[in-house]
């Protein structure tokens, strides 16, 4: 058992144990509120102490269950077609290598040897170091392949496919939601409105005009993001360090954290809609169906506190229900373990092995930290079939320019990516607000 598993297998004891504990603490506390009017401090700081414990190891079996999401995880290329993004991504790499073989503007480029792609590397690597000025006539032409008469030189891709394959490892929605590699700046689709009119008729009956469905289109444009790493050029100049997994390593935790916020929270000006930004409604497209709690802030009180989990839930058609998972932060799933349903059960259940996400009602409960903490008016749960509901889009492709002017003595990388997102199916999704 490699120290990894091990560690996987150690917090999800630790979660069994300490929800156990837990529980009774809780229950101490309900009593005292109830024969008192408010519970012990003692009995609150216990809690608050085992929260936070549950929380620790919590962060370690999410982090399990995200990388088993992510060996499933299904991307679809121009015609819908599934791919795989890291053998889609080494295709891409080798076809730059191959092109990178010749120069930009010959008519055919020549297979890249083992030689070359070294040279290659090796005249990236100078560039980094060094900027343009290091490079002659020919090394320029090379580093130009994949770029496009705006300037700029396109990212070793080699790196570039590091890069992009760590975003998807990071950034959760890509685990839960659909995904789409386009060749163009935006992809589109149809919102199918309603259903076809029927009727049942007699044999000889007349049969009138039944009603015929409506169709809307959408459309969702890629954004640019970028990211603007900088470093002194004593380091640069030290052979010791790998300066491209340095930047790919800063890169790609820059995208991923920024990808991750706007698909739930993006107002989709120069960047993608997140899922909490559309209107409250119940079938229009454009409106994600909202449920309120009853409560300022939180939930009802036991044993009604569940009642609205439920109707969210149930709010579903089947065949989203049957794929839905629940959205949420940590401080909201800190709420939810202590909510029980009109017998006496508690809601929440930890998962029960490496891989198995925690349950709420018998869903798996996926954690998203960039949606809000319970408030007055909050947005702070979410539930449905995220892969019917929201479509990431990639136009795949980094491109890195080197800026030794802007921050002197600081040498900048100006890395820029484009990517979009937005909800296309708004009653596979719903939304709970903690108001009254």
């Amino acid at each position: 058992m490699t120290d990894e598993i091990k560690g996987v297998a150690d917090a999800i004891k630790a979660i069994h144990t300490g929800f156990d504990a837990y529980k009774k603490a809780n229950d101490e506390r309900l009593v005292q509120i109830e024969a008192k009017g408010s519970a012990d401090p003692l009995t609150e700081a216990k809690l608050a102490k085992m929260e936070v414990a549950i929380t620790a190891a919590q962060a370690v079996a999410d982090e399990a269950v995200l990388a088993s999401k992510r060996a499933s995880r299904v991307v679809v290329d121009d015609q819908g077609n599934p791919i795989d993004v890291d053998a889609a991504l080494e295709a891409k790499a080798a076809s730059w290598r191959r092109q990178a073989g010749g120069f930009v503007g010959e008519t055919q480029a020549r297979q890249m040897t083992g030689e070359s792609l070294k040279s290659y590397t090796g005249i990236m690597e100078g560039y980094f170091r060094k900027g343009p000025d290091s490079l002659d006539h020919d090394e320029r032409k090379a580093l130009s392949v994949g770029g496009d008469a705006t300037g700029g030189y396109t990212v070793n891709p080699d790196m570039s496919g590091a890069i992009v394959t760590k975003i998807f490892e990071t950034s959760p929605m890509r685990a839960y939601a659909a995904v789409q590699v386009i060749s163009k700046d935006a992809l589109e689709g149809i919102f199918d409105l309603n259903e076809v009119g029927y009727g049942w008729v007699a044999e000889t009956a007349a049969r009138p005009v039944t009603s015929t469905p409506n169709f809307g289109a959408w459309r969702i444009a890629v954004h640019e993001m970028y990211a603007n790493p900088s470093a002194t050029q004593q380091m640069l100049d030290d052979p010791e360090i790998n300066i491209e997994q340095w930047l790919a390593g800063k890169v790609a935790d820059r995208f991923a954290r920024a990808e991750a916020e706007s698909f739930v929270t993006g107002d989709g000006v120069g960047q993608p809609r997140g899922f909490l930004t559309y209107p409250a409604g119940v079938t229009n497209p454009g409106q994600i169906p909202v449920t309120n709690s009853g409560v300022n802030g939180g939930l009802a009180a036991a044993p009604n506190g569940g009642d609205v989990l439920l109707t969210a839930l149930y709010n579903l058609k089947g065949a989203y229900r049957l794929n839905a998972t629940w959205f949420m932060n940590r401080a909201t799933t800190a709420l939810l373990r202590k909510t029980k349903d009109s017998d006496g059960a508690y809601l929440w259940s930890p998962g029960i092995g490496a891989g198995q996400p925690d349950t709420l009602l018998g869903y798996p409960v996926a954690p998203f930290e960039d949606m809000p903490d319970p408030a007055t008016g909050s947005l702070s749960i979410a539930v449905g079939d995220m892969r019917s509901a929201y479509q990431i889009v990639d136009r795949v492709g980094i491109r890195t320019l080197r800026d030794p002017f802007s921050a002197k003595p600081f040498v900048e990388f100006y890395s820029t990516k484009r990517v979009g997102g937005a909800v296309i199916n708004f009653e596979a999704i719903q939304l709970i607000k903690l108001a009254s």
